[in-house]
């Protein structure tokens, strides 16, 4: 019977909800990332000015910190069960919406009301895998499940794409809604997030929220949150927004080229999240961030260094495994600096200072390049990451050895 913390390693160990929130994590990423490719082109259609056209893609972000925190903290009384259901509904209601628009401000609020589902759901379900695995399977399944999710964000553009010029942008929405409102009846029929939340009903009743935000109060907690707001940052302002001007105005690199890049190193993230998520059970996840931090930081600065189309693009595939080192093991870190009672308030707080390296990470390194050159932005993020590195040398591990104490 699958406890709350179970130590089993073998996926087929694993308990049935792990599955069940599988599928519908992919099923939320793969609709997300449907829409992906062709968002800013149908917000440039609905404004023509394009003032309000990055509002779109910061909706998202902006929308999901209000959430994170809030969704965290009451999910730790009336449970989790609950709030993955609302998530799953919002997310499809906000696709719909997305669908219907007649303008741009529709557009935004689509965005955001999807935005609020997508927090509720991926906050909720990240804590439920810390609670369902003891530290030293924890990696594993957080491994497999990012893995997962990335696959679903790497088919999703280009199947978006070709689907958009078949089918037109806004019908694709109505393909996402089908994903999301399968999504949607997983997490309402599922007996296994039913059972769970039956199970830490008891726990629920003695959870004090007060008490619960002052131990969110943790050095830990903020240091991982930190790092993760430098990564976020980082990703979505140098490698989602900077290097595709760059690599046009400078290399003049074709478009297929830019997706070819992009879609390496998410290539990149897939196979070492995996690998990570096994790494950290065996050797703890603090020194995997520090070895995808180093990767990461020296494949920012090298990128502006290296105008051979062909290396740029081993050089992002590199660049994908540093990433994908930091995401699964940040994570785990993350969870070793709180009781597991406030586990998930404080992936609220992580995925808070995520959604705020979203929000300001693109008009940060926007401004750095219009300003400084375009070299600038990779020679920033570059120093950003490997800041990165001291903080994570300072912040402690309290990982279970296999058979040993905690320490």
């Amino acid at each position: 019977m699958a406890t709350t913390e179970t130590a089993k390693t073998g996926l087929r160990a694993y308990p049935r909800v792990y599955f069940e929130t599988l599928m519908i994590g992919f099923s939320l990423i793969m609709g997300m990332g449907l829409v992906r490719s062709f968002l800013p082109l149908l917000a440039s259609d609905l404004d023509p000015t394009r003032v309000l056209v990055g509002f779109v893609t910061s909706a998202w972000f902006f929308a999901r910190a209000f959430v994170e925190i809030p969704g965290g903290l009451i999910s730790l009384k009336i449970g989790k069960r609950r709030l993955i259901v609302i998530g799953a509904l919002m997310g499809t209601m906000g696709s719909i919406i997305s669908g219907f628009s007649q303008n741009i401000y529709m557009l935004i609020a689509g965005q955001a009301i999807w935005g609020c589902g997508a927090a509720l759901f991926f906050t909720c379900n990240t804590a439920l895998i810390m609670d369902l695995f003891k530290p030293e399977a924890r990696g594993k399944a957080l491994g497999t499940f990012q893995s997962i999710e990335f696959i679903g964000n790497f088919l999703g553009a280009p199947v978006g794409a070709a689907l958009a010029v078949l089918m037109g942008y806004t019908n694709i929405f109505f393909v996402t809604s089908s994903l999301l409102f399968f999504a949607f009846m997983v997490a309402f029929t599922s007996r296994g997030l039913k059972h769970v939340d039956i199970q830490r009903h008891e726990i629920a009743k003695n959870v004090n929220l007060g008490n619960a935000v002052v131990s969110l109060k943790s050095w830990g907690l903020i240091a991982t949150s930190f790092i993760n707001l430098c990564r976020v940052l980082v990703t979505q302002g140098v490698m989602q927004t900077v290097i595709q001007l760059y690599l046009k105005t400078q290399l003049n690199a074709s478009l297929e080229f830019i997706g070819l890049l992009l879609g390496l190193k998410t290539l990149g993230m897939v196979v070492a999240t995996f690998i990570s998520g096994h790494l950290a059970d065996k050797i703890g996840a603090k020194p995997l961030v520090i070895i995808g931090c180093m990767i990461d930081g020296a494949c920012l600065y090298l990128y502006p260094q290296v105008s051979d189309l062909q290396l740029l693009l081993l050089l992002a595939t590199i660049d994908g495994s540093g990433t994908g080192f930091v995401s699964t093991s940040l994570i785990v870190l993350m969870s070793e600096q709180v009781p597991a009672s406030v586990r998930s308030g404080a992936v609220g707080v992580y995925r808070t200072f995520m959604d705020i390296g979203g929000i300001i990470g693109p008009i940060i390194f926007m401004m750095v390049y219009n300003s400084l050159g375009a070299s600038a932005p990779f020679t920033i993020a570059s120093v950003v990451i490997f800041s990165n590195i001291a903080i994570a040398l300072v912040v402690k591990s309290t990982r279970v050895k296999s058979g040993g104490a905690r320490h």
